[in-house]
């Protein structure tokens, strides 16, 4: 039976790729639509981050189909932030050895799309999702001028945050829909090599330049350039309605991030030429329709400050396929406890995401905040397996679920609280006793 089954994958992004590549090899029939042209083939023109952070949830999923290591040869090492303030300081992430990846967006997403294709899965570009009937599982596509009505086994709409599978279920009775943006947009920009071929900064770190309200970021690339992104509100006294001409654009950087604004020669033009993005949260209940299913961005897009959406993706992925091998390919089994089960953990992550904007671009460079980490990573150090860092949950410990690193990192928020209460800390932390502490979180 599941040889004969034909699947439907709406988007041939990261997410639906790599569901493409883990469906055909269980023997099904996949068929992946995607509405704009196809990458390998055309420029693709967008507002969306050239560069992501590739973690441990992502690595797994991608050694799972036998692609971690292939993508990792691509990947450049980022082993902390190199914060940009009044001095340069290193945060590592975690223990040494532990470090997240910066990957190109295209470059991972034509290695997915390939072995898709390699695996059996067809792509069929420039189709548009014009609607989906649930209650026969059926597809209307546009391509060109021609319309065509298909039906599936089973849709999977992994379209994104705008996701067209999930505007026709937001037309369905008792469906739950929040969407939410903040006030920050992002703009890419760049750090080119310099003229001998080398990188311009520290490589192997992800560099960030906090400045409370706003923040610059900066990504390496293998061709030893950097990819930066600026996060700053829409609208206000310092904001991109602000920044109309090429004067107030330049006098903007050299004002707030004067060690960055001599690498980038290009500054204007990149300014001017590359579009500002908006950021936006997508909460949704349910995430399937009969045998449609919502996956990735499309069921809970949420903003990059924890570097984790599209971990969170492949981790959904990887899930999905668990719960195939434990149903046995029941997908009448399968997809409403994959809803249950990765709704707490997708609300989870979008929380930390918005709660790590403002540790980026706020606490970064406050003493307390680095006190804080420093009792912590001591805390850790001595009990590596009773208090384990948040960053440390998320990142790289895949076998936590998002939840679970919510729910304990804000337990041991309140009890670092109580200990940065006492008097005179910063010079006595050493002399903290440590098993107590530990022992409140038990």
């Amino acid at each position: 039976m599941k040889e004969s089954k034909h699947i439907a994958v709406v988007g041939a992004g990261l997410v639906g790729s790599l569901l493409a590549i883990y469906l055909t090899r269980r023997g099904y029939k996949v068929s992946v639509f995607e509405r704009r042209l196809d990458m390998r083939k055309h420029l693709i023109e967008g507002g969306r981050s050239i560069n992501l952070a590739l973690s441990n949830r992502g690595i797994r999923a991608l050694h799972e189909v036998g692609l971690a290591e292939v993508l990792k040869q691509n990947a450049i090492p980022m082993h902390g932030r190199m914060v940009h303030g009044d001095a340069i300081s290193f945060q590592p992430y975690g223990k040494e050895g532990q470090y997240i990846n910066s990957v190109s967006r295209g470059g991972l997403n034509v290695v997915l799309m390939n072995e898709a294709e390699r695996a059996g899965a067809e792509f069929f570009f420039e189709h548009r999702c014009l609607h989906v009937d649930f209650s026969k599982t059926e597809l209307t596509l546009q391509h060109h001028e021609a319309i065509k009505h298909k039906t599936f086994d089973v849709i999977i709409g992994a379209d994104g945050a705008y996701s067209a599978v999930r505007l026709a279920m937001q037309l369905t009775d008792r469906f739950e829909f929040r969407q939410s943006y903040i006030e920050h947009g992002y703009k890419e920009l760049r750090i080119p090599a310099s003229d001998s071929g080398n990188f311009q900064l520290e490589p192997n770190a992800l560099h960030i330049w906090p400045r409370e309200s706003f923040m610059l970021i900066a990504l390496p690339n293998p061709d030893k350039s950097f990819t930066c992104t600026l996060f700053l509100p829409f609208e206000g006294p310092v904001s991109f309605e602000q920044l109309k001409t090429p004067e107030t654009v330049r006098d903007f950087f050299q004002r707030h991030f004067p060690d960055a604004e001599p690498l980038m020669p290009a500054l204007i033009e990149d300014f001017r030429d590359n579009p500002t993005g908006s950021l936006v949260t997508i909460h949704c209940y349910p995430w399937h329709r009969n045998r449609t299913l919502l996956i990735g961005d499309a069921a809970h897009a949420i903003v990059p400050f924890y570097g984790q959406g599209m971990n969170a993706g492949f981790e959904d992925v990887r899930v999905l396929n668990e719960l195939l091998n434990k149903y046995e390919d029941n997908w009448k089994a399968v997809l409403p406890e994959f809803e249950q089960l990765r709704k707490p953990d997708a609300d989870a992550i979008a929380q930390l995401a918005l709660n790590n904007f403002v540790e980026m671009r706020d606490l970064v460079a406050d003493e307390d905040f680095l006190l804080r980490k420093k009792i912590e990573a001591r805390l850790h150090e001595l009990y590596p397996d009773k208090w384990i860092p948040l960053y440390t949950m998320v990142t790289f410990r895949d076998d936590l679920r998002y939840s679970y690193a919510l729910a304990t990192g804000m337990r041991q928020q309140a009890i670092m609280d109580e200990v940065m209460r006492i008097p005179d800390i910063a010079n006595t932390w050493m002399n903290l006793d440590f098993e107590a502490i530990v022992r409140k979180l038990a």
